[in-house]
């Protein structure tokens, strides 16, 4: 039940369900999602431990970049059913049609320069 609530609760909030949408298929680093979304890096980071916590992304650190992706092949069934039926339903809606032409753009960026501008260094 609790990891039910915790999946449920995290995928109340639509810049969260934007940036599952955006990791299908790919991985991301934090400076591509805050670009995507055009949040401040630390409203990101806590969208990003509340994905986490409900074990629908994971990370990996590189460095000083931090990567997310979908849940892997680990993480509880619930949490695959939440994803693929977010895929399903979102997926062709305007605004994520939107995000993922944001996100051609964005991809086309060194991340390492698009953290660098990001971060004023």
């Amino acid at each position: 039940m609790l990891s039910f609530l915790s999946i449920t609760k995290s995928l109340a909030d639509e810049s969260r369900l934007r940036i599952l949408l955006a990791l299908n298929g790919r991985e991301l680093c934090v400076c591509q999602i805050t670009e995507l979304l055009g949040l401040a890096p630390s409203t990101v980071s806590k969208h990003m431990a509340i994905l986490t916590q409900a074990r629908l992304v994971e990370n990996r650190k590189d460095g000083r970049w931090r990567y997310y992706c979908l849940a892997g092949d680990k993480a509880p069934p619930e949490v695959h059913d939440a994803i693929s039926w977010i895929c399903r339903s979102l997926s062709t809606t305007d605004g994520i049609r939107q995000d993922a032409v944001k996100l051609e753009k964005i991809l086309a960026l060194d991340p390492e320069d698009l953290c660098r501008i990001q971060s004023g260094t």
